[in-house]
Formats: C-alpha cells, sequence, structure tokens
C-alpha cells in the first residue's frame, strides 16, 4: 500500500458534515483531497479553502465547494502534509512552494493535522533545505543575509531556469543548513530579515501527524 494515501484517507475520514476544512499542498495532501472528493460524491456537505492555486484546481475537479479563507473565516480542520516532522511536532514546509498560504490556512484551523510516510520523520529538522519565501525586491541583498547566518541559501529556479514564483509573487531560497536544533529561535531570526515573507519552519503549529506505513498501518504523534 501506499504510505501516503493510508495517511491522507485517514485523515479525511476525520472531517464531518459541516465542517469548514483547510486543504493542503503536495504530495500527500492529494490523497486528502481525492478521498474527500469521494465523501462529496456520497453526499459529505463541507466548505474547504485552498492552501495553493493547484489544490484549489484539484479541489474544484473533485466538486469540493471552495471559499477564499478571507471568507471561510476559523477552521475546523486543515490537513496537510509536511517534508520533515520531528518528535515536537515542529515542521519543515514549503517544498511544493506554498508555504506562506499553508501557514495562514493552519493558523486558522482549530485543528491541524499532518499526514506523512516513514520518510519525514526525523530527530531533527534540516536536513532537508528549509524554504524561506522573500520579496523579489533587492533579493541579492536578503540572499546575503541569509548567508551571515550559514544558511548556504540556493534561489529555487523553475522548470525553465528562472526564479520559482509563488502563489503571491515572491521569491523561495532553499537554506540548506542540515540540523535545526533550536527551530523557534532559528525562525525568528530568520523572521526579523527585512525582505522575508516567512519560513518553511512551522513551530507549534500542528496537533497531529499521522504516518502511514506500507503494511496499512499507522503511527500517531500528539502534541
Amino acid at each position: 500500500m501506499n504510505p501516503k494515501e493510508v495517511a491522507g484517507t485517514w485523515a479525511a475520514n476525520l472531517v464531518e458534515p459541516g465542517m469548514k476544512v483547510g486543504l493542503g499542498t503536495g504530495s500527500t495532501a492529494y490523497f486528502v483531497i481525492m478521498r474527500l472528493g469521494q465523501r462529496v460524491a456520497e453526499g459529505l456537505e463541507i466548505v474547504a479553502t485552498a492552501t495553493s492555486k493547484a489544490t484549489e484546481l484539484l479541489a474544484t475537479e473533485q466538486h469540493i465547494p471552495l471559499l477564499p479563507l478571507e471568507q471561510i473565516g476559523r477552521l475546523d480542520i486543515a490537513i496537510d502534509g509536511a517534508d520533515e516532522i520531528d518528535p515536537h511536532l515542529h515542521l519543515i514546509k514549503g517544498g511544493g512552494g506554498a508555504l506562506f498560504r499553508e501557514k495562514m490556512v493552519a493558523m486558522q484551523a482549530r485543528r491541524f493535522v499532518i499526514v506523512g510516510d516513514p520518510s519525514k520523520y526525523v530527530d531533527t529538522l534540516g536536513a532537508f533545505p528549509l524554504p524561506v519565501e522573500v520579496v523579489p525586491f533587492a533579493h541579492e541583498l536578503t540572499r546575503s543575509k541569509l548567508e551571515s547566518l550559514q544558511a548556504h541559501p540556493k534561489l529555487r529556479l523553475d522548470d525553465k531556469g528562472q526564479p520559482y514564483l509563488t502563489d503571491n509573487g515572491n521569491y523561495i531560497y532553499d537554506c540548506h543548513v542540515q540540523r535545526i536544533p533550536d527551530p523557534a529561535d532559528f525562525h525568528s531570526t530568520l523572521k526579523s530579515i527585512t525582505g522575508v515573507v516567512d519560513t518553511g519552519l512551522f513551530i507549534g503549529l500542528a496537533d497531529q501527524a499521522v504516518i502511514g506505513r506500507e503494511d496499512g498501518t499507522l503511527t500517531f504523534l500528539n502534541r
């Protein structure tokens, strides 16, 4: 069995009639959306908000009713994937480029559930390059500040070799730091740099992580 599908399907089944739902972005969130689409087709009545244009398109194809975050307001649940999950439920997200919108949605949710496979669980964050979203204006100066922190930033490029643009029209620097022993402190330091919109460090937001396995079993991490 696909571990991501195992976790995503389980999490999608948490959604109850009448709920307001935040839909994540990425390869595991895909299975959440597909399962919710099935449930909507079976009569489940919900309203959702998307964390990216890609998720908005997929959810629309599955006939899941959508509203912008500012209209939907407080969410009952948000379900998303992660690039790394540590034992304290701190996360690295943003591999798919939607970190800012994902964080905005997560902050509006009464319950934020992370789904993933065993490769996402780590003792210490940092092996996965940390995405940092920055404004394009004078981004080279922002990069210099990141370099001064030994963050080893690399500008993310698209498949045409041009700077990757987020749905917000910003750039992403992927920071190859290897280890982040104090994620909260590092996030705060990065956020203090003028030009940084946000970081892919999600601190104190996740309530639960669900790890799917090939044998169909699940492992749970709870706050």
